[in-house]
């Protein structure tokens, strides 16, 4: 017979991450005792705990002081970037390259930040689209460029592996800001040197 939901709430509360796991696999219909399950519930914390680090971070401390005082005012690109989130309605993974470009306005940002900037919130759980915001926003937040272009392109194993199971499709989404959303030759320029990385 199914337990009250108050009393599962509180058997969870006093579980350890590892027995609500080993709990999960008996649900799948699994042995969690097999030789191949043993050691499974603890790797799965510390695979989690990888996969969602981002919530332990922020765009802030990943920067650090990497950001330098630059007179330039052209386009700055860094595409190709690859990254790994999960969806948040499925716990399923999507991945795929984000393309990043901004134009200064007095400040740069070390150009190793940028990756981890999207690892930040990639490493959360996700829809694309906010992901893609999100990296926009903090660096405009970080710099106050002139303005921000983001193109995020993912996989989504949540539609490959399960639902309608179309293993060749692609999302793309984009967040434009400042310059990039009110100048059409800037997005355009942008636009037009990522797409030779388009996969």
């Amino acid at each position: 017979m199914p337990q009250p939901i108050q009393e599962m709430t509180v058997t969870l509360a006093e579980a350890s991450t590892q027995d609500i796991y080993i709990e999960l696999l008996r649900r799948m219909g699994e042995d969690p005792t097999r030789d191949g399950l043993l050691s499974t519930p603890e790797r799965m914390v510390k695979a989690n705990a990888f996969l969602t680090r981002g919530y332990a971070q922020t765009a802030a401390e990943v920067i650090g002081g990497a950001l330098f005082d630059v007179e330039y005012d052209e386009m700055v690109i860094v595409k190709d970037i690859e990254f790994y989130s999960q969806c948040e309605h499925h716990l399923i993974p999507f991945f795929g390259h984000a393309h990043i470009a901004y134009v200064p306005n007095g400040k740069v940002i070390g150009l190793s930040k940028i990756p981890r900037i999207v690892d930040v919130f990639a490493r959360r759980l996700q829809v694309q689209e906010r992901l893609t915001q999100e990296v926009a926003e903090a660096i405009e937040e970080a710099i106050a460029p002139q303005g921000v272009g983001v193109v995020m392109e993912a996989h989504h194993l949540c539609m490959m592996m399960r639902g309608v199971e179309k293993q060749n499709s692609s999302t793309v989404t984009s967040a434009m800001r400042g310059v990039f959303k009110t100048q059409l030759q800037t997005r355009n320029e942008f636009l037009s040197l990522i797409h030779g990385a388009k996969r």
